[in-house]
C-alpha cells in the first residue's frame, strides 16, 4: 500500500513539476476518497447527539441499576435505529489509509534526502526542493534546522532504503571520501546504522566546505527573527499553522454539537483532546519534513471545508425531515 501511494504521489509530481504542489493535490485526492466515510460518520454523530437528552434522563432514572440502564439504553438505540459504534467505525477504517499515506510521504522524503546526500558526497551542491519560504521541502520547516540533510534526519531513514542507495553508489564508484570507512551492507543494518550515518556526516563536515558551513550553525542576523543558523530551512510557519488549523478544525467539527457535561464529577476529556491534538501536531511537524507538515495543514483545511459542506447538507436534510414530520436525518 505504501509503495502504491508513493508511486501515485511521484506520478502527480511528474505532472505538476513540484513536490510541494504534488503534496497538496495528493492530500485533496486522499480526503476526497475518504469523504464517504466522513459523511457516514457525521450522520451517525448527529443521530447520537440528538439522543443525549434521553440518554441523560435514563442515566438519572436508573443511576443505581446498571443492568437496567444498559438494557434501556440498548432499547433506545434499537428504537431509533442507531448503532452506537457507527460513528466510530468509519473513522477507524480511515486510519490504515492515513498510516499508509504517512508511509508513502516518508518514503518520498527519505529517497530525496538520499539523492541529495549522494550529490554532496560527490562534492556537488545538492538540488534542494524549495517551496514558498522553505529552502528544502524534505527538511523540517524550522529556524533551527539546516536545509541540507543532517544526522538527525538521516538516522530515521530505514535500512531498506539505505541499502539500494549504497549499492547504486558503489556500482557507480564509491566517492573517495567514503572509501576509508570500509562500508558494507552490515554497516547499514541494526545498531550499526546510527554510527555509520554519524561517520558519513563527519566525513562530509571534514571534506566538503559548503556542507561544513551549512551545518555549523554559524550565527546570522535576520530582521525580526534575530540570530539564527546560516542555512535555516524555514520560519516555523507550517508547524504553527498545523496547530492553529487543528484548533479551528476541532471547533468546526464540534460546532453544532453541544458540549456534554462530565459524568460523576470526572474531568471532561473533550477539553483535554481539544488542546492535545494541536500540541501534538505542532510537536510532530517540528521534527518531520516540511512536506509532511504541508500535508497536515492541507489536510486540516480540506477537512474543515468538507465538514462545513456536510453540515450544510445535513442541516438541509433535517429541515426537510421536520417539514415532512419525520424529525430525523437519514
Amino acid at each position: 500500500m505504501n509503495q502504491f501511494l508513493y508511486n501515485f504521489l511521484a506520478w502527480i509530481n511528474s505532472w505538476v513539476g513540484s513536490w510541494g504542489i504534488a503534496m497538496i493535490v495528493f492530500t485533496v485526492l486522499v480526503r476526497l476518497v475518504l469523504s464517504p466515510l466522513d459523511f457516514k460518520s457525521r450522520v451517525s454523530m448527529r443521530k447520537t447527539t440528538k439522543l443525549q437528552p434521553q440518554l441523560q434522563a435514563l442515566q438519572k432514572k436508573y443511576a443505581n441499576d446498571k443492568d437496567k440502564l444498559n438494557a434501556k439504553t440498548a432499547e433506545l438505540y434499537k428504537k431509533e435505529h442507531i448503532n452506537p459504534l457507527s460513528s466510530c467505525l468509519p473513522l477507524l477504517l480511515t486510519w490504515p489509509i492515513l498510516i499508509a499515506v504517512f508511509g508513502a510521504m516518508r518514503m518520498a522524503a527519505n529517497e530525496q534526502l538520499l539523492i541529495q546526500l549522494g550529490q554532496i558526497l560527490q562534492g556537488k551542491e545538492p538540488a534542494l526542493e524549495p517551496f514558498l519560504w522553505i529552502k528544502n521541502l524534505w527538511m523540517p520547516d524550522n529556524i533551527f534546522n539546516t536545509a541540507y540533510p543532517d544526522v538527525n534526519t538521516l538516522r530515521i531513514i530505514p535500512t531498506d532504503q539505505w541499502l539500494p542507495w549504497f549499492h547504486k553508489l558503489s556500482e557507480s564508484g564509491l566517492p573517495a571520501m567514503l572509501q576509508d570507512l570500509n562500508l558494507t551492507d552490515a554497516s547499514f543494518e541494526g545498531s550499526a546504522l546510527g554510527a555509520t550515518v554519524q561517520s558519513i556526516v563527519d566525513v562530509m563536515k571534514a571534506q566538503v566546505p559548503f556542507y561544513t558551513k551549512a551545518v555549523a550553525n554559524t550565527p546570522y542576523s535576520v530582521p525580526l527573527l534575530g540570530t539564527i543558523p546560516v542555512m535555516y530551512n524555514g520560519f516555523l510557519l507550517l508547524p504553527i499553522l498545523s496547530a492553529v488549523s487543528q484548533i479551528v478544525m476541532t471547533k468546526v467539527m464540534s460546532g453544532n454539537q453541544p458540549q456534554q457535561p462530565a459524568a460523576n464529577g470526572q474531568p471532561n476529556t473533550g477539553k483535554f483532546m481539544q488542546w492535545f491534538f494541536p500540541i501534538f501536531s505542532l510537536w510532530i511537524c517540528l521534527g518531520y519534513s516540511a512536506a509532511f507538515a504541508l500535508y497536515w495543514v492541507a489536510g486540516n483545511l480540506v477537512s474543515m471545508g468538507q465538514t462545513l459542506i456536510i453540515n450544510k447538507i445535513l442541516d438541509n436534510r433535517e429541515k426537510q425531515a421536520m417539514l415532512a414530520g419525520e424529525g430525523t436525518v437519514k
